[in-house]
């Protein structure tokens, strides 16, 4: 395994990066109808996260949005575990829009209106299995 990302690695690294960190900066000190919010769409697709309190939910995934960011900016952390946490990470964002109702055209994968935000995330998956993938096939 590498030790630093590869130059070609480091504009999708930085993008999805940046978007991440921004995402995990904006959820925190969330109020309590924000976290609510959060909370319930989460809960409704994945029951066991009702068991957090919503604040302490939106907390850590604040904090968690915030350290994958972080690591996808830094080029020193080798790409293929960040590859693995943006994939994990983003694969569970792609479940919110498949598994919410509404949230697709009936009988179909294409985004209703109110999923475009979520739908969107599939780009994050493309990029951390990219990372994956090349840091596996890759022999130098």
């Amino acid at each position: 395994m590498r030790l630093t990302a590869r130059p070609h690695q480091i504009p999708a690294r930085l993008v999805a990066g940046m978007f991440i960190l921004n995402s995990g900066l904006s959820k925190q000190g969330a109020d309590e109808e924000t976290a609510g919010g959060l909370h319930g769409m989460a809960a409704g697709t994945y029951p066991f996260l009702g068991q957090l309190e919503p604040r302490r939910f939106t907390e850590l995934l604040s904090r968690t949005e915030m350290a994958l960011g972080t690591a996808l900016l830094i080029p020193v952390i080798p790409s293929l575990p960040v590859g693995l946490a943006l994939t994990a990470f983003s694969a569970g964002l792609v479940g919110l829009y498949l598994r919410t109702p509404g949230m697709r055209v009936a009988g179909s994968l294409r985004p209703s209106q109110q999923g475009i935000l979520l739908a969107k995330d599939v780009w994050l998956v493309g990029i951390g299995t990219s990372l994956v993938l090349e840091e596996i096939l890759q022999h130098d």
